[in-house]
């Protein structure tokens, strides 16, 4: 093992994805009923992507220990952290509003804001290409109850 763990930047970031991912998966499975795999429940899915989760920060954990990366000494950005809280919120409050699209649209441009490059054309083809995604697997695929825009489906 090559470097300490309490400085090692993959070690903590895998700490943090598997507490994270435990949480995630005990709070689903306590809370909500699982199903089966041909009939999920409510907490099927949650508590699967807490596992996946919880393996991926293994994955970190043990790639940190082996490679033994130092901590990177560095100041934390307050405006990536304030833009993308933001984004999340505004995303929250235009989905019953204004639809899915909408959502999608403030929450991509918003959360771009806080990056040091911001290019337009590039952000607005991440929008629309997440939206048609997010049509395609939860409007089309899932068939979840979800508008699109403010005047319908």
């Amino acid at each position: 093992m090559k470097g300490e763990s309490s400085k090692n930047v993959d070690f903590l970031a895998g700490l943090i994805f598997i507490i994270l991912g435990l949480v995630a998966a005990i709070t689903a499975q306590k809370s909500y009923p699982i199903g089966t795999s041909l009939n999920m429940g409510p907490g099927y899915f949650p508590m699967a992507l807490g596992y996946i989760l919880t393996a991926f920060g293994l994955y970190v954990m043990v790639r940190g220990l082996v490679q033994g990366q130092e901590k990177v000494q560095g100041v934390w950005g307050i405006r990536p952290i304030v833009m993308v809280s933001l984004g999340l919120a505004v995303f929250g409050l235009v989905m019953d509003l204004l639809g899915l699209v909408a959502a999608l649209f403030a929450l991509i441009f918003i959360s771009a804001l806080g990056g040091r490059e911001f290019k337009f054309k590039e952000v607005l083809i991440l929008a629309v290409v997440l939206s048609v995604a997010s049509w395609g697997l939860f409007i089309y695929a899932l068939g979840m109850p979800l508008r699109l825009f403010v005047w319908g489906k």
